[in-house]
């Protein structure tokens, strides 16, 4: 086993599905998206070689970042890594991850209506260019830009993360199969992102993620790892004989 597979699989924190499974729209094709959070050994930052801060596999659609890498997506209001933290289906977590979901309240504030806005306009024009150039855009993905532009203003009205769609998952899903008129999605991503600008001014989220706090989480959890070396000596020998991870 090489030695980032080792550290997904001995050193994850924290694991979840996400994708339609996550959101309440998966269908009998659906695939299953696994996200994950691993610790690397405080040890493993004293070498040359860093550990990586993400690592694809070793399952399919299977994708991990190191708990520092994480935390700091979270904190610059990164859409994907906040979902991930608000999955409803939690596959493996131990006392870290729990601490990690503990505060996803310090990750949110209004950055995340500029984050999650940016993404969905670059989203949108990329299925305008659809339009132009095929006559009709790619029914799937407009249906996620649907879903996520609906989590974004719902999180700034009520400063809650919600990914799950619930009633709205019928006409999600008629999103993806072609039965919704391009010219009303273009409406309903419209008025999505009015709502959403408006709901600005008077949201409950704090202007700024509380960064003194995960800054905290994550100085104990690399102290507590670099307290206890011993335990990761033969992850440490690992990586070495197979030629570090940062190669």
């Amino acid at each position: 086993m090489t030695p980032p597979e080792q550290l997904v699989r001995d050193h994850t924190v924290y694991s979840c599905v996400m994708g339609s499974r996550a959101f309440g729209l998966a269908t009998s094709t659906s695939d299953t998206d696994r996200r994950g959070v691993y610790v690397a050994p405080t040890a493993l930052f004293w070498r040359f070689e860093k550990p990586p801060t993400h690592i694809e596999g070793p399952a399919e659609e299977q994708f991990s970042w190191e708990l520092e890498r994480f935390c700091e997506l979270a904190l610059r209001a990164n859409p994907n890594i906040l979902e991930c933290l608000h999955s409803p289906l939690v596959e493996r977590i131990d006392d870290t991850g729990r601490e990690l979901l503990a505060l996803r309240d310090a990750f949110l504030s209004r950055r995340a209506h500029a984050t999650f806005t940016g993404y969905a306009l670059s989203q949108r024009k990329k299925l305008e260019a659809d339009v132009r150039q095929y006559g009709a855009p790619r029914w799937k993905h407009a249906m996620h830009l649907v879903r996520l532009m609906t989590s974004c203003r719902d999180l700034v009205r009520t400063g809650t993360l919600t990914i799950e769609v619930g009633p709205a998952r019928d006409r999600l899903l008629a999103v993806k199969r072609g039965e919704v008129p391009w010219p009303e999605v273009e409406s309903w991503m419209t008025r999505l992102a009015e709502e959403s600008t408006k709901a600005l001014p008077h949201s409950p989220l704090p202007e700024n993620p509380d960064h003194a706090r995960v800054t905290d989480f994550l100085f104990r959890i690399r102290r507590d790892s670099a307290s206890r070396p011993h335990a990761y000596d033969e992850v440490v020998q690992g990586v070495v004989s197979g030629g570090g991870v940062g190669q």
